[in-house]
């Protein structure tokens, strides 16, 4: 215990000193980044590895929800890491690890290649198959009742990811799921109820906002009220809600039929992606 309060100490002492850096001002209005160095730096710290033992992808500026912030990625020992730092602070906002694959500088063992589809998988990581149900439960949906199926390895910011997508022609509704191929996890997933007209009460009842919080926030655990937006729209003559939830790092964005209470669209991704 005392070893990780030791680093997290070190770790919070860099984001202060950086943050201290950062209090440069710029034409008297803009603070200075830390730079590129600072951040790599605090992200082998945060890490717990040694710099001159990384290969580094990539480190760059970038801007989620008005946050700047750096993606730093590298490679130590076969483990490829993904830190977000604040541009300003020097602070981690997200980090992630998965074995390395294939063009993340490590050969041998530490992955295999599918040279026969032209894609890659680490040991121990999930498989088309695998990414395939894993979306598929999630839904709720049969694979036996799918129109169309299709999965597709490819990589998001640096991470290892499969891309599935089906439709299902009884409800007319297309789906799509980015799946961490590393740990199976459900990074982003939508579904679209295509060409949908809803069915609509012959009165002019509608439901409350309360009603369509209900409906919403039931499909994610934990949220409140406090965490969600909404608004009464019309669109092609029909009312609908279009709202969204900002909830543990996730951000759901979805339409609700305003007659029937039915999710029409939903979408959920991470802040930071």
């Amino acid at each position: 215990m005392k070893k990780h309060l030791t680093i997290y100490a070190a770790v919070a002492a860099l984001a202060a000193m950086l943050a201290g850096c950062s209090q440069t001002v710029q034409g008297g209005t803009q603070m200075s980044y830390i730079g590129t160095e600072a951040a790599e730096n605090m992200a082998v710290t945060a890490a717990q590895v040694s710099k001159e033992n990384a290969t580094f992808a990539q480190t760059e500026l970038d801007d989620k929800n008005g946050t700047a912030y750096y993606d730093v990625e590298f490679v130590v020992d076969g483990t490829h890491y993904t830190y977000a730092i604040d541009a300003l602070t020097g602070a981690v906002i997200e980090s992630q690890s998965e074995p390395a694959l294939y063009g993340d500088g490590q050969t041998g063992d530490t992955a295999t290649q599918t040279g026969t589809t032209g894609t890659a998988s680490a040991a121990g990581s999930v498989d088309e198959a695998g990414a395939k149900q894993i979306a598929l439960d999630h839904a709720g949906v049969k694979e036996a009742d799918t129109a169309y199926l299709q999965v597709k390895a490819d990589r998001d910011d640096g991470v290892s990811v499969y891309d599935v997508e089906f439709y299902v022609a009884s409800t007319n509704t297309e789906y799509d799921y980015e799946i961490d191929a590393s740990t199976g996890e459900i990074r982003s997933y939508d579904h679209d109820a295509e060409g949908y007209s809803g069915t609509q009460s012959t009165t002019t009842d509608t439901k409350t906002e309360d009603e369509v919080k209900k409906i919403a926030l039931a499909k994610v655990p934990g949220a409140t009220e406090n965490d969600i937006r909404l608004n009464l729209d019309r669109d092609d003559g029909k009312l609908r809600y279009e709202g969204k939830i900002i909830y543990d790092g996730m951000e759901y964005d979805f339409e609700i039929d305003a007659y029937s209470g039915a999710i029409q669209e939903w979408e959920a991704e991470s802040v930071f992606d």
